[in-house]
């Protein structure tokens, strides 16, 4: 193997034939100029278009261009996974594949990266996208992301980021949430900043994102959330709910009683019998459930010797007493 490279550029393609020869050129030109190792890594996600054919025909006269040809198109967040998986440099910078983001800013992040950060983030600050499409459900999106989570970034949803490879190579992607990865950096203890980038209109293509992003983005943070705070301790979560019910029904239980004995009312002329009934199974299969979970949280840490905690660095551990 050769010595690995300082930098590792992930890129996902998906139909972008007509920006990879240009963004190639491109970011040759500023990382060249900037003087450090490099190696580019285009993941093919699946393109029906010439996609595949150009980073070919590029890799095949400069070995630092590696290509991931997916065998069908998995999404963002896979090639990401991919090319991160992949990435042997010391700095991992994903990019779009779209020249939206401009590869001279790649050592801002870089630069940034190396006072002490496990991640710097790109902010679109004058964003060149269509606003009611795209700009308008990225910030309702950057918001939502922004208070449950507690990681306040502007831009969560831009690409153009740094990373420590340490970091890349701690995460585990599913779905759709590369827009979530500040978060699984915060849960690792890294730390995040956010500097302002160039963005450019696209030129070449068709944008894959719309205004549906929004509702993906709320199934997504349910997900997040409940991983970042139940992720150990799913009892709490479906007990909570299992203790609920039960409440809901001994009270609609008593309602019930009440009524029949203070005003006469039948048991089968309200609903608050079978109100009470039903919230009693719920609570009990909620309680269940969660039970049910512990024992595979459990399960899932002892059968692969993971532990429920990580270590940053130790002292002394290596000397003897």
């Amino acid at each position: 193997m050769t010595t690995p490279p300082t930098i590792s550029i992930v890129v996902p393609i998906y139909n972008e034939a007509g920006n990879i020869g240009p963004l190639y050129h491109s970011v040759i030109e500023v990382l060249t100029g900037y003087g450090r190792s490099f190696e580019i890594i285009f993941i093919n996600d699946g393109s029906s278009d010439q996609s595949e054919a150009e980073m070919t025909a590029i890799a095949s006269r400069d070995v630092r261009v590696k290509v991931i040809n997916f065998r069908r198109n998995y999404g963002q967040t896979a090639a990401l996974m991919g090319g991160f998986n992949a990435a042997r440099g010391e700095v991992v910078v994903p990019m779009d594949g779209d020249m939206q983001n401009d590869p001279a800013d790649i050592p801002l992040l870089v630069d940034k990266l190396e006072e002490g950060y496990a991640m710097v983030s790109g902010w679109r600050k004058d964003r060149k996208d269509n606003k009611f499409m795209r700009t308008f459900p990225s910030k309702i999106a950057n918001w939502l992301i922004s208070i449950s989570s507690g990681v306040n970034l502007h831009d969560h949803g831009c690409t153009l980021k740094a990373y420590r490879r340490d970091v890349t190579h701690n995460i585990r992607l599913y779905g759709e949430m590369h827009r979530f990865i500040a978060i699984y950096v915060k849960w690792y203890g890294g730390t995040i900043t956010e500097v302002p980038v160039r963005h450019h209109p696209r030129v070449v293509g068709q944008s894959k994102y719309g205004i549906d992003r929004i509702i993906k983005v709320i199934l997504d943070l349910m997900v997040v959330k409940f991983l970042e705070d139940f992720n150990t301790k799913p009892i709490y979560i479906f007990g909570l709910m299992g203790i609920l019910s039960l409440m809901i029904s001994f009270v609609a239980f008593f309602m019930a009683f009440y009524e029949r004995i203070f005003n006469g009312i039948s048991l089968i002329m309200t609903p608050l019998p079978l109100l009470s009934a039903i919230a009693l199974l719920v609570g009990l299969l909620c309680i269940l459930l969660g039970l049910l979970a512990e024992i595979m949280v459990r399960t899932y840490y002892e059968s692969q010797n993971k532990q429920t905690y990580l270590i940053r660095n130790t002292i002394n551990f290596d000397r003897e007493s």
